[in-house]
């Protein structure tokens, strides 16, 4: 699953990140919407709020399909036809949704396809590995060019900066039954975690019991992004397809400091060296890191990302071609078909 990520990066530079070429093969930058009530944060959980793209056309009725706006949405889906006057009054968890079952249950499967499909964005997310002494907290994101830097100058034509993690995720809006501000919330989709981080999803299963570990269904590359946030275009019966396990990530183990969600602070994703004192230390990687992170922020000094460590030969393994949730899927497609959207009883 997917229970808490970090989003540093401010407004601007967010946008700037998620720069794009359109239809016509523009170079664009999504317009933000009310990107006053954006909060940059390095410990996200379910019921805070987080950007998402989407395309313009669910707010905008005669706009290009394939224009991209950002907003800041609620994490925990609130389905359309949910009756009661307070959201927090729901008796299930919506802050992920398995790719399984996004099509069987009625929270997920209207909006998925009505096309309200959203790309969640973040620097990376955290999992814990359990272990005899307790639980290890790991930090996964995109591998970065060892060319990035902090921050690209504001002239710049590419976003030079860290690589934003881009997630798949389903969106829905809903409105008091006695009237007021629309709420609009999401839910992040996951896959069956890949070879690469299974290790730190890794549950006992007794007597054929248990689950396999979750992972987000990450959007690797602006076509798959493009794809996945064109509704117009691209079907659900196309878009389910890129929702697959990714062999594209790495990752870091970091200090405990992250398992509160009161922490927000760099140090929630600094780099730590396991078998050394948990808390939070100034060693040599995590001064680096520490300091891109610092200089990350806007209007602080450029600092070039090349000077950040890597960490993955010593945790990454090989990779798996299994894909169960994504098989489970697509026979479910299959059989379902794109006119389920007419269907009744959703």
């Amino acid at each position: 699953m997917c229970g808490r990520t970090a989003c540093s990066l401010g407004a601007d530079n967010l946008r700037r990140a998620c720069a794009y070429r359109d239809r016509r093969g523009r170079r664009r930058q999504p317009e933000w919407i009310q990107a006053e009530r954006y909060r940059p944060s390095y410990n996200k959980g379910p019921q805070s709020s987080g950007p998402v793209l989407l395309s313009r056309r669910h707010l905008q009725q005669d706009a290009d399909s394939s224009e991209r706006v950002l907003m800041d949405m609620r994490w925990g889906l609130v389905p359309s036809w949910f009756k009661k006057d307070d959201p927090s009054k729901m008796q299930f968890n919506t802050s992920n949704c398995r790719s399984d079952t996004m099509l069987k249950k009625s929270s997920y499967k209207g909006a998925l396809l009505k096309g309200k499909r959203c790309v969640v964005l973040a620097d990376g997310f955290y999992e814990w590995q359990q272990h005899s002494a307790g639980k290890q907290p790991y930090f996964i994101y995109f591998p970065q060019t060892k060319d990035a830097v902090a921050e690209g100058k504001e002239g710049d034509e590419e976003w030079r900066g860290w690589r934003l993690l881009t997630m798949a995720g389903i969106f829905d809006c809903w409105e008091p039954p006695a009237g007021g501000e629309m709420l609009y919330t999401y839910t992040i989709i996951t896959v069956d975690a890949s070879k690469d981080v299974s290790f730190i999803h890794h549950r006992q299963v007794r007597a054929g019991k248990g689950t396999a570990g979750q992972m987000p269904a990450i959007l690797d590359g602006d076509e798959a992004i493009r794809k996945w946030l064109d509704f117009a275009e691209v079907p659900t019966q196309e878009a389910v397809k890129l929702i697959q396990p990714t062999e594209n990530i790495v990752f870091h183990p970091v200090s405990t400091f992250v398992n509160s969600v009161r922490n927000n602070a760099p140090e929630c994703l600094a780099p730590i060296e396991l078998g050394a004192k948990k808390e939070v230390k100034a060693t040599p990687g995590s001064k680096v890191m520490l300091g891109w992170l610092k200089n990350s922020q806007e209007a602080s000094p450029q600092k070039k990302e090349n000077d950040l460590p890597r960490w993955t030969s010593q945790f990454i393994h090989s990779p798996s071609p299994k894909k169960t949730s994504a098989d489970i899927l697509q026979q479910w497609l299959g059989k379902e078909g794109e006119p389920a959207a007419k269907k009744r009883k959703a």
